[in-house]
């Protein structure tokens, strides 16, 4: 398994989705051709993980974590010719991704707007408190992670994760909504 998850603190919990796997993880900065490099020699039957923040345009990358600003994409239009040739076996997980998984004509599991950060939040009109958004957000990776070490397929995921809603706050309501299989 490849993982790119740069590292930042409001996406942290997404850790808990790969943590104790044998699984390359790449956190911090690479150059356009270093990661063409990785994603053309991973295998199509290797899964991918790409987690963090990022838009439709890919995957964000910032170096200091304290400023809001981010520095670059990591992952973006580039690279989807080489995501192509891993067909529903991607896991993308940031803000907006199923918007670029689109865009790149990719297959798998991915995120619309996923709300970790109170910026956000306030964004969206979402009431929540940070307790809530660490929470929450904390017990929504444990599920994800729960559901992917289960085997269930990729497809069946968004349906899986609103039934495991048990909170049901706007927050919830919200970011549970926002997984999508394509």
């Amino acid at each position: 398994m490849l993982v790119i998850h740069p590292k930042d603190s409001s996406t942290a919990m997404l850790r808990l989705l790969y943590e104790g796997l044998s699984a390359r993880v790449v956190d911090g900065d690479c150059s356009v051709r270093e990661m063409t490099h990785l994603l053309h020699h991973t295998s199509p039957q290797e899964r991918i993980y790409l987690l963090g923040h990022g838009s439709d345009r890919g995957l964000f990358y910032r170096k200091d974590d304290s400023r809001k600003d981010f520095d670059k994409i990591v992952v973006g239009h580039p690279h989807g010719y080489y995501l192509r040739k891993h067909p529903g076996n991607i896991v993308g997980i940031w803000c907006n991704a199923d918007l670029f998984a689109k865009a790149e004509k990719l297959h798998g599991l991915f995120s619309g707007m996923i709300l970790s950060e109170m910026e956000e939040a306030d964004m969206y009109h979402v009431e929540t408190t940070e307790e809530e958004l660490e929470r929450e957000n904390r017990k929504l990776a444990m599920r994800l992670r729960s559901l992917l070490d289960e085997g269930i397929p990729l497809h069946e995921i968004p349906g899986r994760m609103l039934a495991l809603d048990d909170v049901h706050s706007p927050l919830t309501d919200f970011n549970y909504k926002n997984f999508f299989y394509l």
